[in-house]
């Protein structure tokens, strides 16, 4: 019932910045909170950042500082601006949205496709 697609991820050098996009679709009734994952191979996914309907945002630690989450709620759409990025920023990122579709009783966990960010000089 709802789909993300992420955009924006890709190879920076230290130091640089990128800015991701997530915009959800479909039959949405609406959004709560939405926020963004990365993932490492062999790493469990972890938290970069997140934000609710009003605006309350909650980072990872090791990113407070560094990178900010907005989101646009009449377009349905989460960004993520990364500055200072670092080498161990690399991994894969991740859009999720706890959406209720139209006709839905209650909200469920969705996943965008995942954007890989690589910061290598």
């Amino acid at each position: 019932q709802v789909q993300l697609v992420e955009s924006g991820g890709g190879l920076v050098q230290p130091g640089g910045s990128l800015r991701l996009s997530c915009a959800a679709s479909g039959s949405i009734f609406s959004i709560d909170i939405m926020g963004w994952y990365r993932q490492v191979p062999g790493k469990q996914r972890e938290l970069v950042a997140s934000i609710t309907s009003g605006g309350r945002t909650n980072y990872g630690g090791s990113v407070k500082g560094r990178f900010t989450i907005s989101r646009d709620n009449a377009e349905n759409t989460v960004y993520l601006q990364m500055n200072s990025l670092k080498p161990e920023d690399t991994a894969v990122y991740y859009c999720n949205a706890a959406a209720r579709g139209r006709g839905s009783r209650y909200a469920s966990d969705y996943w965008g496709q995942g954007t890989q960010v690589t910061v290598s000089s």
